[in-house]
């Protein structure tokens, strides 16, 4: 139900976009988040943004990483600029109606999840 594309390799500094459309319905009424799990680690809270548009960031990614939405288009992206290697993972994006603030940066509190995408960042 949810599909993440827009992963890559990038060299330290630069910048990516991912996106993850989603067939939730009706989309505008659900909490979107990002997380992503490098190799060896768990998987971690990025960032969220709920149905009336306030976005949440981990410590580690903001003001680099900004997330939005478009329901028009059930989309929510995640631009992510300065990246660093420690950047480096795949990238999920979640879905759930039902969560509240407290429980955003946590992945058991999502019903629906993406596939991943990869995201390197590398020299």
């Amino acid at each position: 139900q949810l599909q993440a594309s827009g992963g890559g390799l990038v060299q330290p500094g630069g910048s990516l976009r991912l996106s993850c459309v989603a067939s939730v319905v009706p989309f505008r009424d659900y909490v979107m988040s990002w997380f992503r799990q490098a190799p060896g680690k768990e998987r971690e809270f990025v960032s969220a943004i709920n149905r009336g548009r306030s976005p949440f960031y981990a410590d580690s990614v903001k003001g680099r990483f900004t997330i939005s939405r478009d329901n028009a288009k059930n989309t929510v992206y995640l631009q992510m600029n300065s990246l660093k290697p420690e950047d480096t993972a795949v990238y999920y994006c979640a879905a759930d109606r039902q969560a509240i603030v407290s429980s955003y940066f946590r992945a058991e509190t999502y019903d629906y999840w993406g596939q991943g995408t990869q995201v390197t960042v590398s020299s």
